[in-house]
């Protein structure tokens, strides 16, 4: 039997490239976002009583990595990509069904659309569910789970002095958190595992309409070089 699903909504998100997106949610507090649902769910009663609720469950869809050939083995950025483990065993994005869950904070409930922070989502990724946060259900005592039982160890995020100032001045320009949001998703070390770029390696992403541009001075620290607005 086939069965089929339809988006509740889209995500405008401060993320407009798959590269430094934080590889789960709440790892930066300060990535924002915006849930813009789809009628017939655009309507108030559709949130009614979600104000209630300080964080939800996203279930939404891989959609720039659907496959139609199944996979049975992924090989997780987590275990530096090398090795191979179950799809099930993972969270990767090369999913049966692009399907795909976070758990975000819920700053707020407006007709037609959820804000949210803490998120890992792509701009324009869809939604399929959403889903309150019940903190004595979803949250289990001795949990454990032996290939990820504690965050990544974050790097050290450097700052040129022009770079900082860039960043401070399109934060402003903005309303948004950019300077923390770049020091959160960088500290996260977003390059592949097996890179050992060079100095003078300079890598680039883009968070909200800004390009942030680093290099790696040491191979266990960042520098910004600079953040200029996309042309």
């Amino acid at each position: 039997m086939a069965y089929s699903v339809e988006p509740v909504g889209y995500v405008r998100s401060c993320f407009k490239e798959k590269f430094a997106i934080p590889r789960q949610p709440q790892l930066a507090p300060a990535a924002r976002g915006v849930l813009e649902l789809v009628s017939p769910f655009d309507q108030g009663e559709a949130v009614a009583g979600l104000e209630q609720v300080s964080h939800v469950w996203l279930l939404f869809l891989f959609h720039q990595a659907l496959e139609e050939k199944p996979r049975l083995k992924v090989r997780p950025p987590r275990l530096g990509g090398n090795t191979s483990m179950g799809v099930f065993a993972t969270r990767a994005t090369h999913r049966p069904n692009g399907i795909g869950q976070s758990v975000v904070k819920l700053e707020g409930v407006e007709a037609g659309r959820l804000l949210l922070s803490g998120i890992d989502l792509l701009d324009g990724t869809p939604v399929i569910d959403i889903k309150p946060y019940v903190p004595y259900a979803d949250s289990v005592a001795g949990a454990v789970n032996h290939m990820a039982s504690a965050p990544p160890a974050p790097i050290t995020v450097q700052w040129s002095d022009s770079a900082l100032q860039q960043a401070h001045a399109h934060a402003l320009r903005l309303a948004e958190p950019l300077v923390e949001l770049i020091e959160q998703c960088l500290a996260q070390d977003p390059r592949p595992a097996y890179q050992v770029p060079p100095v003078e390696r300079v890598y680039g992403v883009g968070f909200w309409d800004v390009q942030v541009r680093w290099h790696y001075p040491q191979l266990d620290t960042i520098r910004v070089l600079e953040v200029v607005r996309e042309a």
